[in-house]
């Protein structure tokens, strides 16, 4: 059973968080630069959220759902 706990703490340490490590030698290096990928990843975020929801007006507008009483069990 060491073993195993001991394979799962060298993914997560040396595999799995290699990016945020090389983030975080980056930020001492060059803060700017680091937080650019941020606001990056950020931006990416705002424009998929916004799809999502104005793929989600379309459906409501072409009365897509099932909203009666008997369609899902919550709205009884």
């Amino acid at each position: 059973m060491k073993d195993l706990f001991e394979a799962i703490a060298y993914l997560f340490e040396n595999i799995l968080m290699v990016p945020f490590n090389l983030l975080r030698e980056l930020e001492l290096e060059n803060w700017w630069l680091a937080n650019t990928l941020t606001w990056v990843a950020i931006v990416v975020l705002i424009l998929a959220l916004g799809y999502w929801i104005k793929q989600l007006r379309i459906f409501d507008q072409n009365d897509e759902e099932d909203r009666s009483q008997t369609a899902h069990s919550f709205l009884k």
